[in-house]
């Protein structure tokens, strides 16, 4: 055990805030490169103008505007007007979401401090250790305290991020619009390269400040890593909560502006997608930005917090902490350092080293960058896991100590990583309308609704297969590797490369606004059908990024749930035991429950939205004609109203359930609970978010008419598109709502458990104390 790792503590401490600095000057430097496209009318409108023009594709870049002989000047000044009203909707939704949120984050804060305080009666004196009684340590108080404030970090890092993806996006959309009259190519980079910016900023603060936090608490603690590792796990719970809310809030918003601009305008009025005339297309635009790209953004920080979070309180224990080695005790920030790095270079190849020419080349170029990334991570996690790790080293695992050699972590951290990848590629083939899963849904579309639906239903059931064979497969290699510190750095070795997963992830809504803002501000046939191109590989690569956060949700929860088993000081769950039993039905349940929850919050947000939008088109003479403008401000507050309305009892379901458990029934039944829910949320979410994407792509496939196939399936208001529209609408929710949001359930139950696991194992269990 003698041996210490190759990289020096000092190495480290220069190492993990260099590259999370790198990350956000790459992040700006792309955002520079994104504002050169300029949102003013001006004849020379972000080209490069003069005879260099010619440039890198060898052909000049020349207007498509102009021989259509449209006028240049308006439509930059529609995008920009478009764009503002799009990104004023979304800031004002968020600030009103962000004042409720914080109400919130305050009670819950003091909810915190008083129950961890309470563990030793709210005393000042320093106590035995929990893991080794021989040692004083800090007292639970100043856990208390501590884990309140980096609760709160969490969640304001995890607020500002979401908040700043928004404002990336809404900045980008109509700068994507205007460069896809260059061609698709232009189009393309703009919204990489704003999907970028968030990839990094994010990935890069979400380091950044957990290991100043960490820096900061070692002043207090000095030599009890024990209890510094325990209050920063407060860092995850604060993402991870604001992530619920943001998901929640921000999917009811999108949908049910989605849903009823659908029914309306397509179904009934026969006007296309984004047609300025239906009132409830500005809503539908602004909830992308909310949903989609703010929530996505606060969801997939919440489990990278969780996951370093879940490593570093196992490692604290373990003989990293035991013997106060950083670095190989810091070994979870330095994967993520070297992953900013690694998607950086992948960045690169998507953006400057190859071109985009054609349509067909989109969605493979996304794919590469999955590829790439997850090579160059693999070589980058092998040179990582020999210079920072000693050559073997003990990891706690249920009471005693484990022996593992340095490899065999490299190895937890690779199978997480190809996991991920795998699930990914799955997913595509899923939801993407390139493969026969989608084309059979659109197939079915021929003789109606219903079997759409049945088909849609069936393929979201079946895809659930190979991600969770890889799921188990990564569980039981990281496990038998290295225990519960195998299995958080597996849930870490996925989210590696989150600054690239992101940024693909991010793309989709962005050319999804893109599109919007040139069918609203008139644009040719042409320019619509480069946006849609972008569109589709976005739905695909949205997919692939809902995919990933529920892999690794898996993950993250599962080695949540070794920890807080760890600390809970329970040795073995004892599925027999009827206290365990009955929380793993009662766990199994709560992923249904929060799914009823949340698609009757847009079932019901929906109808009152297909109400006003029918409304002004009854009402207000001249709006088909589109001699009238519509009432886009209506529209966005009843998405408004109903969201912030409906995000609180989901919310409740989820922040209460560990509590009552806690303190009612105590933590074996709790264990219970968490391990239900994990089981069953994974499946629904998968499910859910697969059956969404294929029915949304399948309706995309029938538009588009790119092959015999679908050009049989008939034009935009034939039948089959009606029935393939109507599965799109049932499958919103299932996607963009319900979906993503139980990966976050699965997920905060488990930290949440994780940060209260002292009190409920001095003070829960009150109804089984009674009898």
């Amino acid at each position: 055990m003698g041996a210490s790792s190759i990289l020096p503590d000092l190495g480290t401490e220069i190492l993990i805030p260099v590259c999370a600095v790198i990350g956000i000057a790459f992040s700006l430097v792309q955002w520079i490169l994104v504002s050169r496209v300029k949102l003013s009318p001006g004849r020379d409108s972000g080209a490069s103008g003069n005879s260099g023009a010619a440039g890198k594709n060898g052909y000049a870049d020349y207007l498509i505007e102009e021989e259509e002989g449209l006028n240049d000047h308006n439509v930059v000044v529609k995008c920009a007007e478009i764009q503002n009203a799009i990104s004023e909707g979304a800031t004002s939704f968020l600030f009103t979401e962000y004042q409720y949120v914080g109400i919130f984050m305050v009670a819950f804060a003091i909810l915190i401090f008083l129950f961890l305080g309470s563990v030793e009666g709210f005393s000042m004196k320093s106590q035995p250790c929990t893991y080794d009684l021989s040692r004083m340590c800090k007292p639970a108080l100043a856990t208390a305290a501590l884990s309140t404030l980096s609760f709160l970090l969490g969640a304001v890092t995890s607020v500002v991020s979401g908040f700043l993806g928004m404002k990336i996006a809404t900045y980008a959309n109509a700068r994507t619009t205007l460069e896809a009259r260059k061609g698709v190519g232009k189009a393309f980079i703009t919204a990489f390269r704003s999907g970028a910016v968030m990839g990094f900023l994010l990935a890069a603060n979400g380091l950044l400040v957990l290991y100043i936090a960490i820096n900061v608490f070692k002043l207090y603690y000095g030599d009890d890593w024990g209890g510094l590792f325990e209050a920063i796990t407060g860092y995850g719970l604060g993402g991870s909560s604001m992530a619920l809310f943001g998901r929640v809030g921000g999917g009811i918003y999108t949908k049910a502006a989605d849903v009823g601009a659908d029914l309306v305008g397509k179904v009934e009025r026969n006007i296309p997608e984004d047609d300025p005339r239906n009132p409830a297309v500005i809503a539908d635009n602004v909830g992308d930005n909310v949903g989609d790209i703010a929530g996505m953004g606060s969801d997939l920080f919440g489990s990278y917090a969780e996951s370093s979070c879940a490593a570093l309180v196992v490692a604290s224990i373990s003989s990293f902490g035991m013997n106060h080695e950083l670095t190989p005790m810091l070994y979870p920030l330095i994967i993520s350092s070297v992953g900013i790095i690694v998607c950086l270079i992948t960045t690169l190849f998507a953006t400057d080293f190859f071109e985009i020419k054609a349509v067909d080349e989109i969605e493979p170029s996304l794919k590469r960058q999955l590829i790439i990334s997850t090579v160059l991570m693999t070589i980058g996690i092998g040179v990582v896991s020999w210079i920072a790790l000693p050559p073997s080293f003990t990891i706690y695992n249920f009471g005693d100590q484990k022996l593992v050699k340095n490899w065999q972590l490299f190895l937890c951290v690779a199978v997480g990583l190809w996991a991920g990848l795998i699930i990914g590629f799955v997913t595509e083939y899923y939801t993407s309308n390139a493969y026969s899963p989608v084309q059979d849904v659109a197939d079915s579309c021929r003789t109606g609704a219903a079997t759409n639906v049945i088909f849609g239903l069936a393929l979201g059931y079946k895809s659930c297969i190979i991600p969770i064979f890889a799921i188990a497969i990564s569980i039981f290699v990281s496990f038998s590797f290295a225990a519960m510190y195998g299995i958080a750095v597996a849930a870490l070795g996925m989210l590696s490369t989150i600054a690239t997963g992101l940024a693909i992830d991010a793309y989709g809504p962005i050319s999804d606004n893109a599109g919007g803002i040139a069918e609203m501000a008139g644009m040719s046939h042409r320019i619509r059908e480069r946006t849609d191109a972008l569109d589709a590989a976005g739905n695909t690569t949205a997919a692939i990024g809902k995919g990933f956060a529920i892999g690794s949700a898996a993950l993250v929860s599962l080695a949540l749930f070794g920890a807080f088993v760890s600390r809970a000081a329970i040795s073995t769950v004892d599925v027999l035991t009827p206290k365990v039993f009955i929380g793993l039905l009662v766990g199994a349940m709560l992923p249904y429950w929060f799914s009823a929850m949340t698609m009757k919050s847009v079932g019901s947000a929906a109808l009152k939205m297909v109400e006003e939008v029918r409304r002004q088109f009854n009402t207000i003479p001249g709006l088909m004609e589109g001699t009238s403008k519509p009432d886009y401000a209506t529209c966005v507050k009843i998405s408004t109203d109903a969201s912030i309305k409906e995000m609180i009892p989901p919310g409740a379901l989820v922040m209460l359930t560990p509590l009552i458990v806690g303190i009612f029934f105590g933590v074996e039944t709790l264990s219970g609970v968490l391990a239900g829910s994990l089981v069953s949320g994974v499946q629904i979410a998968i499910s859910a978010s697969n059956t969404g994407g294929a029915w949304d792509n399948a309706k995309k496939y029938i538009e588009a008419g790119a092959s015999d196939h679908a050009r049989a399936l008939g034009p935009k208001g034939s039948d089959p598109h009606k029935a393939a529209v109507i599965g799109d609408t049932i499958g919103d929710p299932l996607k963009d709502t319900s979906g993503p949001s139980l990966n976050i359930l699965i997920k905060l139950m488990a930290v949440e458990s994780l940060v209260f696991a002292p009190f409920f194992a001095t003070h829960g269990g009150l109804l089984f104390k009674i009898f």
